[in-house]
């Protein structure tokens, strides 16, 4: 069954306006229900803001044909519009649509999918954000005479879609613009066709700020883009990359956007591209428009280059280095251990083709991400234009110089997914003679059909957190027989993760309490300047201290203590091999130390019942796993009836059975 493509041209919006109504119909396909308004609706002209529309175009059902309607894919075309028919301009849009049909975007004109992947992107679950691009400033009317190409932006979105019938007409559930200040209410549904008009909030107050372009903000990381000098064919770009969060964090970074006019890379300062390959440009458009060019000595042709930081040995090279902050080898650090150190620097020489061909025309690279070795994620917007960034004159003078032009990429840390960790945290205490594991492929399992991926993680003698995981499993064994525990028929899998801390209860008073945390590196690469950070409730305000880290308490995050080497011990080595490799497990880097807690100024601590456990825990930023359950007493820990019996009466029961016995 083939359905035809209803293709509704977005001029009738500027018809509308002229009070004429013009039906421009493509392939009419007969498909029921499948219609679109043949205009815009009348609510229109009473938008005083930002009116945002999107046409379902219609749908195709694709191979393989099957008779699961859930399982049948479909190709679907859509147009979204944003219009400015405010008396303000609108900076940087961004229009967030909710899909909710499993969808997979294949191509889309006209904007950048913000955090998108490659296509095909899925954005079936939780919708997706649009960036407008290349045109994403929007004028109003007054400002260009009723100039619709500078007042709105078209984007033209093709993908694929499942579980639907034919007779379906799958839109998205919501529409709305995600521009700070603007408020939107449900969006209105005709057929195939939505549309929502965004009004400023009156509670929203804006910020005055000074300044030509966007005001600038700052994530947990980010970018900036400074054009240094500008030519008519070329010019020289730096990339600043801060750290602001206090527990981010990247290890040998690495960089990649997305050049969307086929620029490419001339050379580079301060870092490097992984791949130098002249192929790409001999054989694409910038051989075609530079014939006689010597593509040999280009840094990178790719449209995606993925970029890196040079090593320290590199930092006085004269011609790779000497350039501020460069050269740690991908190191950023948080600014509560180092703030030199949280700071990365480079530059890169662009070229660029027609029809760019002028100083002004200038456009950053986009698609921005940035990950490390053991590192949290960092979720990136895209490029914001900034006013031009300023910098003390080369010469020493007391003066200052602008770049040409400057954008501004702000990038947040996001919690990972369930089994998508890097890290993973273990319970124990001194009342339980077992420990609770790392969950069960707490950091993915892959394939794995030996072990049960869904089974919850065995319980262990603590000396079995020292091997590795394949020489636990007797000892997982021995301790469930004794105990009488359930044994699978298919043991669980590992939980695969690279570090791992263990938590362990070493004492619990009246007054206090202390813990003992270890770390396990069961990577063969080492973590220099590792930091660990873990977050308790109730228990925080009774931090004393930490007695081979260093221990602080973190101001601006909720209940957090920040944990590091000491000098000398801020090397966490990787897993080697044991005395005898024949016979002997390896052997992980570990590093451990005691930490006493207070109970005064918390009242009603129960330390077994959960508050002695940390709610976060953090290595190197990334947020590890933890357990679903705590540590249980175990019945030599527990009191014995007799041990409840009060003093008094074992001191009358004694005297009596004595006097039984003389008489």
């Amino acid at each position: 069954m083939r359905i035809p493509w209803n293709v509704v041209s977005w001029i009738l919006l500027v018809l509308f306006y002229n009070g004429i109504v013009q039906t421009c119909n493509a392939q009419d396909y007969d498909s029921p229900g499948t219609t679109t308004p043949s205009a815009p609706p009348a609510e229109i002209d009473k938008c005083d803001g930002i009116f945002a529309s999107y046409i379902f175009q219609g749908r195709e059902k694709e191979y393989p044909f099957v008779k699961n309607v859930s399982a049948q894919a479909w190709s679907f075309q859509a147009m979204a519009t944003v219009l400015n028919t405010g008396s303000q301009e609108l900076k940087s849009w961004k229009l967030f649509i909710g899909f909710q049909h499993r969808e997979l975007l294949v191509s889309v004109d006209g904007a950048v999918v913000v955090d998108g992947d490659d296509f095909p992107i899925s954005v079936g679950k939780n919708g997706t954000t649009l960036a407008g691009y290349p045109m994403t400033d929007l004028k109003t009317a007054i400002d260009t005479a009723g100039d619709f190409t500078q007042m709105q932006a078209q984007v033209n979105i093709k993908g694929t879609q499942f579980g639907l019938t034919a007779k379906t007409i799958p839109m998205p559930k919501s529409l709305k613009l995600m521009n700070d200040g603007f408020k939107c209410p449900g969006a209105t549904r005709k057929g195939g066709y939505m549309y929502v008009c965004c009004k400023k909030d009156p509670k929203f107050k804006l910020k005055v700020a000074k300044t030509k372009f966007f005001p600038r903000k700052y994530g947990d990381l980010h970018f900036t883009y400074d054009v240094l000098r500008a030519y008519e064919n070329k010019y020289l770009a730096q990339v600043t990359i801060d750290n602001n969060h206090p527990l981010g964090r990247l290890d040998q970074w690495n960089l990649t956007w997305e050049w969307m006019r086929n620029e490419f890379i001339l050379d580079m300062r301060g870092a490097y591209t992984h791949r130098k390959d002249p192929a790409e440009c001999i054989y694409g458009p910038q051989g075609q428009y530079y014939q006689d060019f010597d593509f040999s000595t280009v840094m990178n042709c790719q449209k995606k280059p993925i970029i890196s930081d040079l090593p320290p040995e590199m930092q006085n090279d004269d011609k790779v280095g000497k350039l501020p902050y460069c050269c740690k080898d991908g190191i950023l650090l948080p600014k509560t251990m180092n703030e030199t150190k949280s700071r990365a620097i480079f530059q890169v020489d662009v070229f660029k083709l027609p029809p760019d061909l002028n100083r002004t025309a200038i456009f950053p690279p986009q698609n921005w991400k940035i990950e490390g070795r053991l590192n949290p994620s960092y979720k990136c917007g895209a490029p914001q234009r900034v006013d031009p960034t300023e910098f003390p004159d080369p010469s020493g003078i007391d003066a200052t110089t602008s770049a040409v032009a400057s954008w501004q990429v702000n990038c947040n840390m996001t919690r990972p997914k369930p089994r998508q960790s890097k890290c993973c945290v273990s319970y124990s205490a001194y009342y339980s003679d077992a420990a609770v594991p790392c969950s069960t492929c707490a950091c993915g399992c892959d394939g794995e059909r030996q072990c049960d991926a869904n089974a919850p993680a065995m319980l262990l003698p603590s000396d079995a957190l020292l091997v590795p995981f394949p020489n636990r499993t007797a000892k997982a064994l021995a301790l469930a027989r004794i105990k009488h525990r359930a044994i699978p028929k298919k043991l669980p899998c590992p939980d695969n993760c690279g570090v791992s801390i263990n938590w362990h209860i070493d004492s619990d008073y009246k007054s206090g309490w202390t813990a003992r945390m270890t770390l396990f590196n069961w990577d063969e690469m080492a973590f220099a300047d590792w930091f660990s950070a873990f977050q308790l409730k109730k228990a925080f305000p009774g931090f004393e201290k930490s007695y081979s880290f260093n221990g602080t308490k973190l101001t601006g995050i909720d209940s957090t203590v920040f944990m590091q080497g000491l000098p000398g011990l801020n090397y966490l080595v990787g897993e080697v091999n044991g005395t005898h490799p024949d016979r002997d497990p390896r052997v992980p880097g570990k590093q451990q130390s005691v930490i006493s807690f207070t109970k005064k100024g918390t009242p009603g601590m129960n330390v077994a019942q959960g508050d002695g456990f940390p709610t976060r825990f953090y290595f190197n930023g990334e947020e590890c796993a933890l357990p679903k359950e705590l540590p249980k007493r175990s019945g030599g820990h527990r009191l014995s009836g007799v041990a409840l019996v009060p003093s008094a009466v074992l001191v009358a029961l004694s005297f009596l059975l004595l006097t039984v016995g003389l008489n």
